[in-house]
């Protein structure tokens, strides 16, 4: 009698639930797709705040408010992402402490 090698195969969970809660085939986005849509969000509500900015110089808005929602949106964006850079760092200071 021969013993065969038993082959090792992936599980794919195949399970659905019947609440629609479960979603099929939707990509995954790594770490660092994350961190890039986030900062060139940051960077539209900058440009946004900066472009509105000009328009209320240049005498082309009426509505100040306009521009100062868009002056914080960019402002508080600004501060997370400087946060996260702070935690980011460091969260690696602390690793290269560590001793191995």
């Amino acid at each position: 009698m021969e013993i065969t090698q038993l082959e090792m195969t992936p599980v794919q969970m195949r399970a659905h639930s019947h609440l629609g809660e479960t979603k099929v085939d939707e990509p995954v986005k790594s770490f660092g797709e994350f961190l890039t849509d986030a900062l060139k969000q940051t960077n539209e509500l900058q440009l946004e705040s900066d472009r509105l900015n000009a328009a209320l110089a240049a005498g082309r808005i009426e509505d100040v408010s306009q521009v100062v929602v868009a002056a914080q949106k960019a402002e508080i964006s600004v501060q997370l992402a400087l946060q996260l850079r702070n935690r980011a760092v460091s969260a690696y200071q602390e690793m290269m402490r560590m001793q191995v």
